[in-house]
């Protein structure tokens, strides 16, 4: 252990004896980068019904409100129980401006009904021209909707995961993991079933969701990883995220 880490737990410490303010901002100012990092998941989406201001100014509150609560005896790493913190009151506030289209939502809807049924149908994932055709669109118009959807679907499946995580992570109770088997065993569950879905993705659509959720690489870094378009991994991103959604909607 270097001496920062032993600084750290020090800090920890002192503040679960003391619930000093001041230590308290010193603790916070070491993890003000988690802010900052959750906020620019959402780049490229946040313009559309917020200052990124207001984003950091709702994640900073979270980070000192995850800070207080945080039980460092429990063993769990701090940078975890923060980000679900923070990314659920950063998603909290975008619900809240209320910012996607009507017309949008309509459009992602009868998307989302139509993968459905031809996956019933046919048995397997259906294309993009039998999408477009059952839809009454051509290809093209198919495509303009998911890449138009990006936000929406990014916005809804973050909060759908941090919900569930919130529900079943161990880290979010007051009691210790190893006194709740049945948070481990929904938090494992849920981590399979992703895991599997994510399996059954094509290779571009993984490595797209691999890269956007685990490495954190915003559109235009995988874009120029993939050597496409930033619209055209928008709309790869799409497409995986209703393939998803349509195998864990049981779940």
């Amino acid at each position: 252990m270097n001496q920062a880490e032993e600084n750290n737990i020090d800090q920890w410490q002192l503040y679960q004896e003391t619930k000093s303010t001041e230590v308290r901002n010193e603790i916070v100012l070491q993890y003000t980068g988690l802010v900052k990092k959750n906020v620019l998941r959402f780049r490229g989406s946040y313009n559309n019904f917020g200052q990124m201001d207001d984003m950091v100014n709702q994640g900073m509150i979270a980070l000192i409100d995850a800070v207080e609560k945080f039980n460092p005896q429990m063993g769990n790493k701090f940078e975890t129980f923060a980000t679900l913190k923070i990314r659920g009151a950063i998603i909290d506030f975008m619900r809240k401006q209320d910012w996607v289209p009507r017309s949008q939502r309509s459009l992602s809807k009868v998307l989302e009904e139509t993968y459905g049924v031809l996956y019933v149908e046919l048995e397997r994932e259906p294309t993009d021209k039998e999408i477009s055709e059952r839809m009454g669109i051509s290809e093209v118009n198919l495509q303009k909707i998911l890449q138009q959807r990006h936000n929406s679907i990014v916005l809804s499946y973050e909060e759908a995961i941090n919900e569930k995580m919130m529900e079943v992570s161990p880290l979010i109770t007051e009691e210790r993991a190893d006194d709740s088997p049945e948070s481990n065993i929904l938090f494992n569950e849920l981590k399979s079933k992703l895991a599997e879905a994510i399996d059954q993705l094509k290779e571009k659509e993984r490595l797209v969701v691999s890269l956007y959720y685990y490495e954190n690489l915003k559109l235009k870094e995988i874009a120029e990883v993939l050597g496409v378009t930033e619209s055209r991994v928008s709309q790869i991103h799409s497409q995986a995220m209703i393939k998803m959604k349509n195998r864990l909607k049981n779940y």
